[in-house]
């Protein structure tokens, strides 16, 4: 079998899917290829693609491999105007590639003016027109030379974005063209998403074979005659660790938990879509880690948890890791001990990304969340004591918030300005497949019968206009909280954020 992890994502790490589902059909005796095409289609397309006439493209194409091995070079995530300028620069070679072809493409995304990945219709013309794809010059070939090798009946696409959707869709396309025999599935993140929609109905029936929601290797094992039932095998890095990642060095991702402990966030999909929670032990999970440290000397580790547990917390804190490593973690108790923060910290944890969402009591209470400000506070305290940076999300327009209560949230953030290092803001989409939703006035703004989303009117009259104006006139304008905002690693995010802080 061959899997395909399609552009476009950040080309920071290797896609962890890829590693889990190659270790685990393997273990089972069948053969299987990986291929991220999304880090191999971006080094494609900034090889070749055609010098711009104004002064900071021609700049940005002369020096191109030099901005590249400069995102693969610690020392320049020290100086932040030359990282910025490194990414600007490789971001401006795909940016006017993109406006040759109608798209807004980025290191980060990939949106067609004229298409739409939240309709179907809109796929299948992808699918059906894949010849006018930018990518389409390097996947026909590159998809042609794995066909090649002569063990792949079945081709798998992983499609967790959507930016991903129209590229896989027109590779899609181009085998039911080229090579009709092949048996095509797709599974990954957003595949999940739409099969757990209330109203589902498979609109690709002749275009491809399986669609797979869920944790992929069991389906995957069915579907190729095993029937065992699948236990904890390690994911394997070797063919992906090599690959020109724009990092400095090689990131490891890893998962020692699918789903979420806690799920009991209202509007979380984790919730609405009733994802089941499987837990690695936490000594399988330091077994791997250390395992998979010795095979890739990785410069950093990520834990890909939608919020690490308590137990494999205190796994961590007991038993160091060979690289410094960062991922989600619920504020609780457990860092309100400022001790057990040092020792995190002493373990390698460089950065913790925390899910706050509001700085007011009331909303947290209202989206169940498990969170007291008061103990917010301590964490973010004591994380910062011990030298772990955090990365703090905030969600703003959910449905019991108004200004008021935004407000709230900024003078937080101002309060605690010090203990926080980044910030990720975010306004509310009302997931389709919530259990909220009938107590809301719904309406059609998200157009397209894939949208994973419904657009409402906001009980309290605060609306995505009024939340964008309060967050660019307020919310951003605090000296303070631009200080913060400034350091983000531009595109990058989270991804970038640990060699930032060190």
């Amino acid at each position: 079998m061959l899997i395909v992890h399609p552009p476009l994502t950040k080309p920071c790490e290797p896609p962890a899917a890829l590693a889990y589902l190659s270790a685990s059909l393997g273990a089972h005796g069948h053969a299987c290829t990986i291929c991220d095409m999304n880090i191999e289609a971006l080094h494609f397309l900034l090889k070749t693609a055609k010098p711009a006439e104004d002064t900071w493209s021609k700049r940005a194409y002369k020096h191109v491999q030099q901005n590249i091995s400069a995102l693969q070079t610690q020392e320049t995530y020290h100086t932040g105007d030359r990282y910025r300028r490194a990414v600007a620069d490789i971001n401006r070679i795909l940016e006017m590639a993109g406006n040759e072809s109608g798209l807004q493409l980025s290191l980060a995304n990939y949106q067609d003016d004229a298409r739409s990945p939240v309709k179907s219709g809109d796929l299948r013309l992808a699918a059906k027109e894949y010849t006018a794809n930018i990518f389409y010059p390097y996947f026909s070939r590159r998809l042609d030379e794995l066909l090649a090798t002569g063990n792949s009946g079945y081709i798998g696409f992983s499609l967790n974005y959507l930016s991903q959707a129209l590229c896989t869709f027109a590779m899609i396309g181009y085998l039911r063209a080229i090579h009709p025999k092949v048996k095509i599935v797709v599974g990954g993140g957003l595949i999940t998403t739409w099969l757990s929609q209330k109203e589902w109905h498979n609109p690709f029936v002749g275009l491809i074979d399986h669609l797979i929601g869920g944790r992929g290797e069991g389906p995957l094992l069915n579907l190729l005659g095993n029937e065992q039932k699948l236990t904890h095998i390690r994911p394997d890095f070797t063919t992906l660790k090599d690959h020109g990642y724009l990092s400095p060095g090689f990131i490891l991702p890893y998962a020692s938990s699918f789903g979420c402990f806690w799920k009991k966030c209202s509007f979380c999909p984790e919730t609405s879509e009733d994802n089941p929670y499987q837990h690695v032990a936490p000594s399988d999970t330091i077994a791997d880690l250390h395992a998979l440290s010795a095979a890739t000397s990785p410069a950093l580790i990520h834990l890909l948890d939608n919020a690490i547990s308590p137990s494999t917390l205190r796994a961590l804190a007991d038993n160091p890791l060979a690289a410094p490593w960062y991922g989600f973690a619920r504020i609780d108790t457990l860092l309100a001990d400022r001790q057990f923060c040092r020792r995190l910290h002493d373990s390698g944890c460089c950065m913790l990304k925390l899910g706050l969402e509001s700085g007011d009591q009331q909303v947290l209470n209202s989206m169940h969340k498990g969170i007291d400000l008061k103990l917010a506070a301590q964490v973010l305290a004591n994380l910062h004591e011990a030298g772990i940076a955090t990365y703090v999300y905030l969600l703003f327009g959910t449905p019991a918030e108004s200004r008021l209560e935004a407000e709230r949230t900024q003078c937080f953030v101002e309060e605690h300005h010090q203990a926080i290092d980044f910030l990720n803001l975010a306004i509310f989409n009302l997931p389709a497949c919530s259990q909220e939703i009938s107590s809301l006035e719904i309406n059609d703004f998200y157009e397209g019968d894939l949208s994973m989303y419904r657009n409402f009117n906001h009980p309290r009259g605060w609306n995505r206009g009024e939340v964008r104006r309060f967050l660019e006139s307020s919310f951003k304008r605090s000296p303070q909280i631009a200080a913060i905002l400034r350091h983000d690693p531009p595109l990058f995010t989270s991804n970038h954020a640990p060699f930032m802080k060190s």
